[in-house]
């Protein structure tokens, strides 16, 4: 099934070439967009009425997803499920092809754990982070299916991929979140660091 769905996409690939640039650019380089996302986010929860909290959590935005590919090697190696190419013939695979393995997509893994923290940042930040959380998470899922589309990841690769980079996130989160506060806590009452935590004013 997992292979009918990838043939399937690939044949939509070779069939829209006018497409290609566009899709690699997501492939490749659209994850660091996240940036961005979570620069702005950090920058808004400044201004949070619990803009401790929201500020820890945007230090676990930018943690969270080295923790969850670090972790995903862990399953890739377990795994070992070899690229979509090197098993299947007459292919198109429109960007490098990698010699690692597939499942799940490292890729998919940190964009669904950046993603996830971004929507932890909207639980305690202004109103403007929720409206990055749902650009997030649209990038996400982009990414996601352009990984399919140049070749070289399986639909399960991905979707696995984004469901447990956000559950790493949201998991480590509950477990690490009351921690990050209080050493965001810490560093609010030191002069280096509090313009870096709170803005001074409030706003939603």
């Amino acid at each position: 099934m997992d292979a009918g769905l990838y043939r399937e996409i690939n044949r939509l690939a070779v069939h829209t070439a006018w497409a290609h640039p566009f899709m690699k650019f997501l492939a490749v380089y659209a994850i660091g967009l996240f940036v961005v996302l979570v620069l702005y986010s950090w920058w808004s929860a400044r201004y949070a009425k619990n803009n401790v909290r929201a500020v820890a959590a945007a230090g676990w935005a930018v943690i969270a997803p080295f923790a969850a590919v670090g972790i995903n090697q862990l399953f890739i190696h377990a795994f070992k499920r070899p690229r979509p190419y090197w098993t299947l013939r007459h292919v198109e695979v429109l960007i490098g092809k990698g010699h690692d393995y597939t499942f799940p997509s490292d890729h998919a893994m940190a964009s669904g754990a950046l993603a996830a923290g971004l929507w932890i940042i909207a639980r305690y930040g202004p109103r403007a982070t929720r409206r990055v959380a749902q650009i997030g998470t649209a990038l996400a899922v982009a990414i996601a299916v352009a990984r399919v589309y140049v070749g070289v990841h399986y639909p399960g690769d991905v979707v696995v991929g984004l469901v447990l980079g956000a559950g790493i996130t949201a998991l480590g989160w509950f477990l690490l979140g009351g921690t990050l506060t209080e050493i965001t806590r810490f560093l609010s009452r030191r002069a280096l660091f509090r313009r870096l935590i709170n803005a001074g004013r409030f706003r939603r």
